[in-house]
């Protein structure tokens, strides 16, 4: 066998054990160290109840970030414009939970738990779900089961612009014609059909979309300046990061630091959150996801449009047959 066959087929077997390695510590280790950290929640309420209330979250040190409202109405609205997760409000009659499912089933879920583990014993602890998750998906797990299908497909859409050799703005041009479609067609699957999503049709298909073109752009950048590395250095950033630290299925303050928040700095995890508030909260708290989103696509379609200028081969010159003869030898 040649020294060259030999090297590679060692090349083989020490990257199929890498990669595999890595994607285990990507998708398993967040999850099983997944714990509230800074996870914003609200206390409402006059003093001392709420005040004691304050006190017992706070003796988990580093799991709450405490935002102390004055009454139920003004808790609700934090909730309602994603600022919390949940409230305890302070009654006579004594604690009362707000959770939002529609933020993160999850977190609702822990919430419970940790307020009436606090509650004396014995004590029923009345719970109003202020943002509920739709009847069709109670758990969010189809919400969150729909990133890494995003994911692929802007994947595979950088990865095909490239393949096919499309250039600059025709390649521009591509990766937003297919990120459109992408978005209407999981639209009409995840809205119309399944009802796991409830906001504006729309609305929520520019979303998808915008995350679809995010990645694309962003795979298709490398590779128009690095080459056909740049498109599996996309995939490792968008797939095998981006899915697992999007904080989709659970919430980025549940994630390790700083994998919550570098999760929200790419694509999936942006495309999740504003999915996500434009799904259920009309839009409240998509600025951060939104501006991110759409600095990926100016990044990923400069690149694009540059790579594209100066790469050789441009598929925007002219063709082949359309070149004119070299002139015949005459002798």
């Amino acid at each position: 066998m040649p020294a060259g066959q030999n090297r590679r087929a060692v090349a083989v077997i020490l990257l199929v054990p890498l990669m595999v390695t890595l994607a285990l510590w990507a998708f398993s280790w967040p999850t099983a160290r997944t714990a509230p950290r800074d996870l914003p929640v609200g206390i409402a309420g006059t003093a001392p109840a709420a005040e004691q209330l304050q006190k017992q979250f706070e003796r988990r040190e580093g799991a709450f970030e405490i935002h102390r409202y004055d009454d139920a109405a003004a808790a609700r609205t934090a909730i309602e414009d994603r600022v919390v997760y949940g409230a305890v409000v302070a009654t006579e009659q004594g604690p009362h939970l707000l959770t939002a499912s529609a933020a993160s089933p999850v977190v609702s879920q822990l919430l419970r738990e940790a307020v009436t583990a606090a509650a004396p014993a014995g004590t029923a602890v009345p719970v109003t779900d202020v943002v509920a998750a739709p009847g069709a998906d109670p758990r969010g797990g189809a919400l969150g089961a729909s990133i890494l299908p995003l994911a692929l497909a802007g994947v595979a859409s950088g990865a095909l612009v490239t393949l096919m050799k499309l250039r600059g703005a025709r390649a521009a041009v591509t990766l937003s014609g297919a990120a459109t479609l992408v978005g209407i067609a999981a639209t009409a699957v995840a809205h119309s059909w399944l009802g796991v999503i409830t906001g504006d049709w729309w609305t929520e298909a520019g979303t998808i979309g915008l995350t679809v073109l995010a990645i694309g752009s962003a795979v298709a950048g490398l590779a128009a300046l690095i080459g056909p590395p740049g498109i599996g250095l996309g995939a490792l950033l968008m797939v095998l990061l981006g899915n697992p630290f999007s904080g989709v299925t659970s919430a980025p303050e549940l994630l390790p630091e700083p994998v919550g928040t570098i999760g929200q700095w790419l694509p999936p995890g942006a495309g999740g959150s504003l999915l996500r508030s434009v799904a259920f909260f009309d839009g409240s708290a998509a600025g951060g996801a939104l501006s991110t989103l759409a600095i990926w696509v100016a990044l990923g379609l400069a690149a694009v449009l540059i790579g594209g200028r100066n790469r050789p081969g441009n598929a925007d010159a002219t063709e082949p047959s359309e070149r004119k003869p070299a002139p015949a030898l005459t002798g």
